[in-house]
């Protein structure tokens, strides 16, 4: 019995989806049992707008800093030999999830501002919400440089779009230096979200 209980779990574990999905099973039975009063309530909705926005921001976040902790640093050191597994086959799929992260991070935010009723006050800068409104800003900021600046020079430096070698090795700086920028507005950024949940500025 505990062989095949271990079974059914590496077979869930093999699989991201299934792990992933086995994860969301686990939140609903937790909710289920012990979280059934607030299921419903007014503020739910929002509340569940939340969470996603803070899984958006955990994946997107957690992948610029590897990308500027871990893959970057780490470039150097691997032999030739071996990068192309780098640019062909990870570096591709972390900039998805990294990509699509700063965007599910900056909708359900903006949806979250929406349903509390401080979006206009946010943008606008105004106290009490000036410390959420500088986070939002400096957020939109970083997902600009994603999408627009990162996305299309890692494009062409990765080779998914083919340029000579000059044009190459700039889109890699042009792409690293816009990583790192984002690296140092993750951290204001990052404060001042739970800054406005806590004591403000």
């Amino acid at each position: 019995m505990l062989f095949r209980s271990r079974l059914k779990m590496a077979s869930i574990l093999t699989s991201l989806g299934r792990t992933v999905l086995a994860g969301f099973v686990l939140l609903v039975l937790i909710v289920i049992l012990f979280g059934t009063s607030n299921v419903g309530n007014p503020g739910w909705v929002s509340f569940v707008f939340r969470y996603l926005h803070v899984i958006s921001g955990v994946m997107w976040i957690g992948l610029l800093w590897y990308f500027n902790f871990v893959q970057i640093p780490s470039m150097p050191k691997i032999p030739d030999e071996q990068k192309p597994a780098i640019g062909k086959v990870i570096a591709p799929t972390a900039l998805f999830w990294f990509r699509f992260a700063a965007m599910a991070t900056v909708l359900t935010g903006i949806i979250l501002a929406i349903l509390n009723g401080y979006a206009h006050q946010a943008f606008t800068l105004q106290k009490p919400f000036l410390a959420i409104g500088l986070g939002m800003w400096i957020a939109l900021i970083m997902a600009f440089n994603v999408w627009f600046i990162i996305w299309p020079n890692q494009k062409r430096a990765l080779g998914i779009v083919t340029v000579d070698a000059d044009t190459k090795a700039k889109s890699a700086r042009t792409a690293m230096l816009t990583s790192r920028i984002n690296t140092v507005l993750s951290i204001p950024m990052l404060y001042l979200m739970v800054a406005q949940q806590n004591m403000g500025l």
